[in-house]
Parts: C-alpha cells; sequence; structure tokens
C-alpha cells in the first residue's frame, strides 16, 4: 500500500513541475480529465412507496402501520369523546337535581336527552369521524404518490 501512495506522490510532484515548467514557459499547464471507473456501475432503483406497500416489505409495513395508528388513534378519540357526553349526561343529572324536574312537552328533560337528543350526537360524531379518516387516508394517499 505504501508503494502506491509513494508512486501517486511522485506522478503528482511531476505533474506539479510540468504544470510550473508550461506556467514558466507562457504556455496553458495541460489540463486532465479525471473520470469515475465506476460511471458504468449499475444505479440502485428506487422503490415508491406504493411499490413497497404492494411487495409488502418493511418500508411498506412501516407505511400502513402508521396509516393504521392514525385511524385508530382517531377512533379512539370520537369514542372517547362521545362516551364521555353519554357517561356524563346520567352523571350530570345526579350532581344537579333541579335538572331531573325540569319537563320538556310534558316528559322529564333526562328522558328528552337520553332518548331522542343523543342520537343527533352520536351522528355527528360518526361525521366528523369519517370526514376526519378521509382526510388522514387522503395525506396518506398524496405522502405515497409523492414518492
Amino acid at each position: 500500500m505504501s508503494r502506491e501512495r509513494e508512486r501517486v506522490r511522485k506522478e503528482t510532484d511531476r505533474f506539479r513541475r510540468d504544470g510550473d515548467r508550461a506556467r514558466k514557459e507562457g504556455d496553458k499547464p495541460r489540463r486532465e480529465v479525471v473520470t469515475s471507473p465506476r460511471t458504468m456501475a449499475a444505479r440502485h432503483l428506487r422503490y415508491t412507496a406504493s411499490r413497497e406497500i404492494d411487495e409488502q416489505t418493511r418500508l411498506g409495513e412501516v407505511y400502513m402501520r402508521s396509516l393504521v395508528r392514525t385511524q385508530f388513534r382517531l377512533a379512539m378519540f370520537v369514542c372517547t369523546v362521545l362516551g364521555c357526553v353519554v357517561g356524563g349526561l346520567p352523571l350530570l343529572f345526579l350532581l344537579v337535581p333541579q335538572l331531573r324536574e325540569v319537563r320538556m312537552l310534558g316528559i322529564p328533560l333526562p328522558w328528552v336527552v337520553l332518548a331522542g337528543l343523543i342520537y343527533p350526537a352520536f351522528v355527528l360524531g360518526a361525521w366528523l369521524y369519517v370526514r376526519q379518516a378521509e382526510r388522514n387516508e387522503r395525506h396518506f394517499a398524496e405522502l405515497v404518490d409523492r414518492q
């Protein structure tokens, strides 16, 4: 290895001397074109994210796991909010006895809220969930298509 280094050093010195000599004589220094011997080497193919997912590679699994995790987090959030609302209403009626005495159209307020008004809340929660889930899927598709 040291012989190779010595040879390269000597050639470098020779080129420098030749360049200095050419400058002294008024000529332009000779230019050398250096190319890599690996110019014809095979290029590493980049797989698109959709191909990674289709072929079920480790990277594809990471992409899918992130989508599933995002959707799961959204589902848990919506279920938690609806659960707190549904579970909180009876607790509210228990802790505030005056609300139990209020009547709407002759029906006690707890019955009206728990038997009738809770369903629009479920529909609203489902609509928000679908909207957010579609948004998550759209972002995921953009991520996959971008690469």
